[in-house]
Parts: structure tokens; sequence; C-alpha cells
């Protein structure tokens, strides 16, 4: 019977995971240089963390059980609440800003399609502790540095939700975190059906109909108008004067509310063509979560890049590394483990375990596409030399095993 890896999930191979495993690292390169250490959470946490921060409709979405104590788990679907979570059992006494990043895989029970998984990989940013527009310019231009390494041009789009939840406050927090995710979803026909619903006031839904529809350059002024002077979008353009400095082109873009009743202020989506209706690549904004878990009133900004989904359109030729196989009789093959060892500190090296003959050793060097045979017969053995054959041109030398090392360091990929 062949077993089958379960749906939503993928098998890598070799090759890409050289891939992933580049790109993992040229992003972790540019968060170390912001000044972000890595963190780590648990695969699995309490069920209540995330049914705390998103509700109890989002069980249908999670991997949960109950483990042999009875208690109530699940596979974590994201990391943000882990975070948080650590940050109010561990961290709250360290000096602030904290400035975190994560690399993990997260799960969710959900139909898979092109671009989502039931496992799939994130890789996130948490600034906590520093709240305004400083915080927020710096996370948003961090996120545009990474999708930068990545050779991805994202379509950056920036709001304030800081401002809607000005229009709405004169209706119960509930009903705002409804008509927060209507925005989110784009459904101006079910916003309009549910603001009838609660006999929101004319005024209140001319507002919103007129903010949320607002965009690009003339934005800010164009909010302006339509609701006077409120110190809600003076912030906001502190936020957009300061992406200006790091010289970010971004779009103002008022529709954006991220449909999760965390986030307070800023808010951000970025787009990457060549991925269909699946164009996000990174979202995220300013939030307050860490009270919701026991801790106190900390303000926290964050964003999470779709690691799987920049790996569909990521682009790269990577240079092979200089491969050697080393090729040896029977009579020579204790002779060479020495030989293999050292040459392993520098570059990978592969030794025949396979009892093949040496027409067989030769033929696999050029099978898995190996830069460098190293020939060690009794012809060498006596000579105290090794014949390094390179398999892309057919020339071959005779040398010491440290001309080899400095051959091989020596040289350019």
């Amino acid at each position: 019977m062949t077993i089958q890896k379960p749906r939503g999930t993928r098998d890598f191979l070799p090759q890409e995971m050289v891939r992933r495993r580049y790109l993992e690292n040229r992003l972790r390169e540019v968060v170390g240089r912001w000044g972000y250490q890595e963190v780590v959470t648990p695969t699995f946490e309490h069920l209540e963390l995330f049914t705390l921060k998103s509700g109890e409709g989002v069980v249908g979405e999670l991997y949960n059980f109950k483990d042999k104590g009875d208690r109530e788990m699940t596979l974590r679907p994201e990391l943000t609440a882990p975070v948080m979570r650590m940050f109010v059992n561990e961290m709250q006494a360290l000096p602030r800003p904290l400035k975190l990043f994560y690399f993990e895989n997260c799960f969710r029970y959900e139909r898979p399609q092109k671009g989502r998984f039931r496992e799939f990989w994130q890789f996130g940013v948490e600034l906590i502790g520093s709240e305004g527009p400083d915080a927020d310019a710096e996370v948003i231009s961090l996120a545009t540095a990474m999708l930068e390494v990545a050779g991805i041009k994202g379509d950056l789009h920036v709001g304030y939700l800081g401002i809607i939840r000005h229009v709405l406050s004169s209706l119960e927090v509930e009903k705002q975190g409804k008509i927060m995710r209507l925005v989110d979803k784009k459904d101006d026909m079910g916003l309009d059906y549910y603001l009838e619903e609660i006999n929101a006031p004319t005024d209140l839904r001319m507002k919103l109909f007129g903010l949320i529809s607002l965009t690009g350059s003339e934005a800010i002024s164009k909010a302006s108008n339509l609701l006077g002077p409120i110190p809600e979008i003076d912030t906001f353009q502190q936020i957009l004067t300061l992406l200006d400095a790091y010289d970010i082109d971004y779009t103002i873009d008022f529709g954006i509310s991220r449909g999760l009743d965390y986030y307070t202020g800023m808010v951000f989506e970025i787009y990457a063509e060549g991925l269909g209706a699946q164009k996000q690549v990174c979202g995220g904004g300013s939030y307050k979560l860490i009270q919701l878990f026991g801790g106190g009133d900390v303000p926290s900004t964050g964003f999470g890049l779709g690691f799987d989904r920049i790996m569909e359109i990521y682009n790269i030729e990577l240079v092979s590394q200089k491969t050697v196989v080393m090729i040896t009789t029977q009579s020579t093959r204790i002779n060479a483990i020495p030989v293999a060892c050292k040459l392993r500190e520098y570059v990978p090296v592969y030794m025949d375990i396979m009892n093949r003959n040496f027409k067989a050793q030769l033929s696999y060097a050029n099978n898995i596409g190996a830069r460098y045979a190293l020939i060690l017969g009794d012809r060498e053995v006596s000579q105290g030399v090794l014949t390094l054959k390179d398999m892309e041109s057919g020339v071959q030398e005779s040398l010491t095993l440290d001309e080899i090392i400095l051959k091989l360091t020596g040289e350019s990929n």
C-alpha cells in the first residue's frame, strides 16, 4: 500500500529546499541588520489562545484536538498570538521596544488552492512597546526591504483604521467589528444591508462609504474635506511623511481594514503580480493584543510575509557549489577517506558507498552534476598526488591535496 501525503501539504525535494533556504537566509540577514531578534514558540498551543484573539468561529479553521489530559489544544494557525502570549509570560520586564522576528510553519484546516495550503510557512516581525508614526513607518519599510531582496516589486497600500474608527465611534464595539470585516471583504452590498439593519445614521453611512472609497495621492485631502480636522488624519500624515523619508512608494487606501478587531491604527498590505487572486504577499499594522492575554496596555506593530506565495514567483539562478566526487579503486578506498574528510572542510564531497566500479563512479559524478571528479587510483597513491577532473571542460590535472584545496577555494563561484 502506498501512503500519500496529507491533503494541503507538500514534499520539498532537494533543489526546492536550496531555493527556500537561500531566500530564508537572505530575509534573516535583512531583519538582523534592522536589529530584530529571532524567537520560536511551540508548534501547538492551548486552543483558548486563538479563540480569545479571533472568536469561537475560528475553530472550524484549525487543526484542534484534545491531548491525553483532555486539554483543548491546536496546531498554531499563525504566530502573532503565540508571540504576544510569550511576551506576557516571559518578556514584560525586558527593555522596550522589543524587536522580534520568526520563521515557522503554521496550520489551517481550509480548502487547498493555489497559494493556500493547510501547512504553510510564515516569516513575521513584531515590534512591541513602541506606539506612533516612527514604529509604523519602520515596520512598513522593513517589509518592503525584505521583499526587495526577494526580487519582488510589491504594490504597497497603506491605510489608517483610526480614521474609520472615528467615523464609527458612536456604534457599539461589536457592530464596529462586523463593519470592519465587511469593509475588509470589499462587500459593499453586505455593508449597506448591515448598516440599514442596525439603523446607522445617514451621515455615518455617507461618511463611511465616502471614506473607504478614497485611494491615491489626494485621499488625505479628500478625507479632511469629508470629516473635517480630526487628529487621526494628522497622525496618518506623519506616517506618510516618514515613508517619504524612507523613499518608499505607496498608495493611500482607506478601504483596507484587515478585518480583525484588534488592529488600532495603521494597516498595510503588499500585493505582487503573478499570483492571480491570491496576490497579497504581506499584511500587517498596529494593534493591541497583549492586554487580552493578561498583560498591560502595550502597543505593537507587525506584519506577516506569505513565504510560500513569495516562493511561487521567486526567480533566482543559484550558483551551484563545487561538488566533488571521489573516484577510487577497491584498493584505494581506505586512502580516500582522510582526503575526503579534509576536503569536506571546504566543499561538498561524495564518496562511493555502493561498491561501484571506476566507470560507474564516474558516470554517477556526471549524473548528479558534480563539478569535479577526484581520482585516487594506485598510481596517484604511489606518487602522492590526486587527479582532479573538471567535469565541465574535461581537463585533468595531477595535484597535491593542498593544491586542490587552493584551487577549489580560490576560484570564484
